[in-house]
């Protein structure tokens, strides 16, 4: 992913390198937008945005009629490092958190940081209390957060934006609030889910189904690459075979698993959420004696160990795991040391074939 560096960077990280380096102090005056137009051979509104950049950092303060100031929080909060970060997680004891947990936890304790875990259950309310304590204990130079319930409105985005305004790095992870422009570092979500169904129909399959969460952004993003999937070869998408669950009814298929059956019936393929989905229903097919894969396909997504243990292994589509956890540290990190570094990132992921999918010809891609 090397992109080449926006122009308006040059400008933004000669300034903070200043600022860095003590050259600009707190109080200093910046020199004039015409001077940095002339320094770098830039344009007055490429320099503009440089400055509005490092304002909305809290790096700068903009006096009308007087011109651009080193802000309070330019040098000496910057200077001041408490080398702690705090990280938010949905879940901690099982599926792929820890390993998410343990990559991040490895590479801040390289570079001397530590790290203090909180995790939400992928409840809201709790989310609004964990984010509470951080705000009003502080001491802490950045915050790697994976949201609760992305998908659906959230109370609690004010704290994120007071953190970012305490000039303290904000990162998620997995997911996004999509109402806030923090950075993200996330399995590629859209493009999974175009390749799980795209795996289906490679495979033969005509008439797919999907299970996907609706209050999570991930479900979303995968939904919409199934749908992408299908319109690229020429399949229409049926609304009675997609069906849509919460957190809480995941938990619960077995429940509704006669209308989980009269919804899928005659499809011959189907793309779940995540490995723990298809886990649970390879379960409810063998109670009753449907088989996998030949009367339904499935295909996971994660590569879990959930992926492995059934009675039939699940084609899957990888996580990064611990991969995802060492860049979220890394750029966290950067950010701390740049709040102007671009530290979003998307990880890819290609198939890993097991035994739940029937070819239904040969002619797979």
């Amino acid at each position: 992913m090397g992109t080449q560096k926006p122009k308006y960077m040059e400008v933004a990280d000669w300034v903070l390198s200043q600022i860095e380096n003590g050259t600009f102090q707190e109080g200093d005056r910046l020199p004039s937008e015409h001077q940095l137009c002339l320094r770098f051979q830039l344009n007055r509104q490429t320099v503009r945005h440089a400055i509005e950049v490092l304002e909305q950092k809290n790096m700068l303060t903009r006096i009308q009629g007087s011109g651009t100031y080193v802000g309070a929080k330019g040098r000496s909060e910057r200077l001041k490092r408490y080398y702690n970060i705090a990280v938010v997680s949905t879940y901690v004891d099982s599926y792929i958190f820890p390993t998410v947990l343990k990559g991040i936890e490895r590479t801040l304790s390289k570079s001397g940081y530590t790290m203090q875990v909180a995790f939400t259950g992928n409840h809201v309310e709790r989310e609004g209390e964990i984010l509470k304590k951080i705000v009003e204990k502080g001491m802490i130079d950045g915050l790697i957060a994976e949201p609760a319930k992305s998908a659906i409105p959230n109370p609690n985005l004010h704290f994120y934006q007071q953190l970012s305004k305490q000039g303290i790095p904000v990162l998620f992870i997995n997911s996004r609030y999509q109402e806030l422009d923090i950075p993200y570092v996330s399995l590629h979500d859209d493009m999974v889910g175009e390749k799980a169904a795209q795996y289906l129909i490679h495979a033969g399959h005509k008439k797919l189904g999907a299970l996907f969460k609706c209050d999570d952004g991930q479900g979303l993003l995968r939904y919409s690459g199934f749908i992408r999937a299908l319109e690229k070869a020429g399949l229409q998408a049926d609304a009675r075979n997609i069906l849509w669950m919460d957190s809480e009814s995941q938990k619960d298929m077995e429940v509704w698993s006669d209308y989980l059956f009269q919804r899928l019936h005659g499809c011959t393929g189907l793309v779940c959420y995540n490995d723990e989905v298809a886990y649970r229903f390879s379960a409810i097919c063998k109670e009753r004696g449907i088989r996998i894969p030949e009367d339904i396909s499935i295909v996971g997504i994660d590569n879990s160990e959930l992926s492995v243990i059934g009675e039939v292994a699940i084609t899957s589509f990888p996580h990064p795991m611990e991969s995802l956890g060492k860049k979220a540290a890394k750029n966290i990190i950067k950010l701390i040391e740049n709040p102007c570094f671009e530290a979003s990132y998307l990880f890819d992921s290609e198939v890993v074939e097991r035994s739940s999918v029937k070819i239904m010809k040969q002619d797979i891609i």
